[in-house]
């Protein structure tokens, strides 16, 4: 995996404040991101965690236009309803359930807020409903990409079967590849740990890190058999795995048996 010692300098007009909520699933806390370039009104508030009212009302200074969600899961979305009340700004996800006030986002929507402009991916696999945000300057030219959970600033995300599926988080690793290739070293923002330099290296070791962990699967079914059972296959290509983080574990192998199986 690519790891990184020291996190890159963030754009201009983006601050990082971290929930309080670290643990192993969420590493350091969920990452929640302030959108506002200089000059700029309200700000673009992407994922505003879970619902700490010190956490909150941090993000909320000095005013928020529009919030948007990466995906489902509650360490990014507890928070919703108390935030819209306390800035009164629309919500916006891809799943209509975690709008407020607002309609849905739509793969490749463009979104002039905060001074930026923001480009919505749809990039189902983690869940069914993750998507990752490319930050443009008014320009057009790349300032970073938020990646949600999609990739994370430290280690991998997990496949949240049977919500989230691997071919199609194969295809947004594909995607983001592609939009970090053409574009040059582009800064990573996850929805947890540290910013990372470069958009392609990330997905190119994530792809990699995949394609071995599939392998041991394979592996894994060809000396217990086709039929054996997510729990045996992942007690041997996930020996070592800390029991906190087990169940994330399974739901992964799940994700990679469906993906061998065709299902």
């Amino acid at each position: 995996m690519v790891e990184t010692a020291d996190a890159p300098p963030l754009p201009d007009g983006v601050t990082l404040v971290r929930a309080p909520n670290p643990g192993p699933m969420t590493l350091d806390g969920t990452n929640s991101w302030v959108l506002r370039a200089e000059g700029a009104g309200g700000a673009v508030v992407v994922d505003p965690g879970p619902a700490d009212a010190a956490h909150l009302a941090r993000l909320a200074e000095g005013g928020v236009a529009l919030v948007l969600i990466t995906h489902r899961h509650p360490d990014h979305t507890d928070s919703v309803d108390a935030f819209a009340e306390l800035t009164g700004a629309p919500v916006r996800a891809i799943d209509p359930a975690w709008c407020r006030g607002a309609d849905p986002l739509a793969d490749g929507e463009v979104i002039d807020e905060g001074g930026f402009r923001l480009e919505i991916l749809a990039t189902p696999g983690h869940t069914s409903d993750s998507m990752c945000i490319v930050l443009r300057s008014e320009g057009g030219a790349p300032l970073g990409v938020l990646t949600g959970d999609t990739v994370l600033g430290r280690g991998t995300t997990i496949i949240a079967h049977p919500d989230g599926a691997l071919g199609p988080y194969l295809d947004a690793l594909d995607r983001l590849l592609t939009i970090g290739i053409a574009s040059g070293p582009v800064v990573v923002l996850p929805g947890h740990g540290p910013a990372l330099p470069d958009l392609a290296a990330i997905c190119d070791a994530y792809l990699a890190h995949r394609a071995e962990r599939l392998d041991q699967v394979r592996a894994a079914l060809a000396r217990l058999g086709d039929a054996a059972t997510a729990e045996a296959v992942t007690d041997a290509v996930y020996a070592d795995v800390d029991p906190a983080v087990r169940g994330a574990a399974e739901a992964s192998v799940r994700a990679q048996l469906d993906y061998l199986r065709g299902a």
